[in-house]
């Protein structure tokens, strides 16, 4: 299955609030007394591009200002920002998704994919329930968070989200052990089109696909989500801009129509990965309602909601504090839609007090 090389503890920890609805859109229930503003609909159109903004976010002891500046100024402000993002401390969290049968992805992902449960936490007032698993703990490792909601048994996937990416020492054996499971095999084992890398790809009980790749031990085995989006250059300039993640490699594929790039904040090897995947000729999909966001930890929200806004996003909560545990985070769109929501770093570590 997987073997994992254990990492360095990084010095981002789980935090209690991600237990909660959180990072959870419910389409049946009322949303979270705390976290009501994830259930907030958000038109996707006329959101990208530099436009100025007049918002003002306070933060502390500073003032944000944006909206009717000077271009000098702005120039200005978006190279001071860029810098800062460059040295802020990221990493990529968990990933968010809805799942109808929790008790069968959890047995599903342990059993098969050798995951461990990390951890699990109903909340009936709200009529859902969330589990984390991942290969590690949260506080070095990238997870996924599930969220069953009470009553609904499926969701639509989409036509946007791809897959999910895990790597893994002998792929053959793998889809053995997953075909034995009863799993559903989409791709038998055989090096990828156009490369020599061992791929396989499989589905999980609700539809969500997960390519399988063969590598050597790696201290993350889950190293990728794939996304696909309408404009592969503005995607790359907004993640690098706006998100402070670097572009590890590109790779155009004319004969199969279609390009990718892998994003991050570290090398493939030993991290999670975003991997945008551009159709020739396809320029918005339809994203369903069961992928939900990433979340990535950061060392300010009101800055990085700031450069968000200036270098082509959407900021969908303002930053600030979380009502009642006083934990800042931000939450907003790139050019196509995709969510994520940013955590204060040491807010992320206070909750753990």
């Amino acid at each position: 299955m997987v073997r994992i090389i254990p990492m360095v503890s990084s010095s981002i920890r789980p935090s209690s609030y991600l237990t909660c609805s959180s990072f959870m859109f419910c389409n049946t229930c009322a949303p979270s007394r705390r976290f009501a503003y994830l259930a907030t609909a958000v038109p996707q159109s006329h959101f990208f591009g530099l436009k100025a903004s007049s918002k003002i976010w306070r933060g502390e002891s500073r003032t944000i200002a944006t909206g009717n500046m000077p271009q000098a100024s702005t120039a200005a402000t978006q190279e001071s920002l860029l810098e800062w993002v460059k040295k802020d401390k990221r990493r990529m969290l968990h990933v968010v998704y809805r799942v109808g049968d929790l008790d069968r992805t959890i047995k599903f992902y342990t059993e098969c994919l050798g995951m461990k449960l990390l951890r699990k936490r109903d909340i009936p007032e709200e009529r859902y329930t969330n589990a984390f698993l991942g290969y590690g703990p949260e506080d070095s490792h990238f997870v996924i968070e599930l969220t069953y909601n009470y009553g609904v048994d499926s969701y639509d996937i989409g036509a946007g989200f791809g897959h999910f990416g895990i790597a893994v020492e002998d792929v053959a054996k793998t889809v053995e052990l997953i075909k034995a499971k009863g799993g559903k095999v989409n791709r038998e084992p055989g090096p990828v089109k156009g490369g020599s890398t061992v791929i396989a790809f499989i589905e999980d009980p609700d539809g969500y696909k997960f390519e399988l790749l063969e590598r050597g031990p790696t201290p993350e085995p889950l190293c990728q989500v794939m996304l696909r989006v309408g404009d592969l250059d503005r995607s790359i300039n907004f993640y690098e801009k706006a998100f402070g993640m670097k572009l590890l490699r590109k790779r155009d594929n004319p004969e199969y129509k279609y390009t990718i790039a892998m994003m991050g904040y570290g090398s493939e090897d030993k991290n999670c990965v975003l991997e945008l995947t551009y159709n020739y000729g396809v320029t918005e999909y339809d994203k369903g309602n069961a992928y939900a966001q990433i979340a990535i930890g950061t060392d300010d929200v009101y800055r990085t909601a700031e450069a968000v806004e200036i270098f082509g996003g959407k900021v969908t909560r303002e930053p600030g504090p979380l009502p009642g545990i006083n934990t800042k985070i931000t939450a907003c769109l790139d050019p196509d839609g995709w969510k994520t929501v940013f955590v204060d770093n040491i807010d992320f570590l206070k909750e753990l007090e």
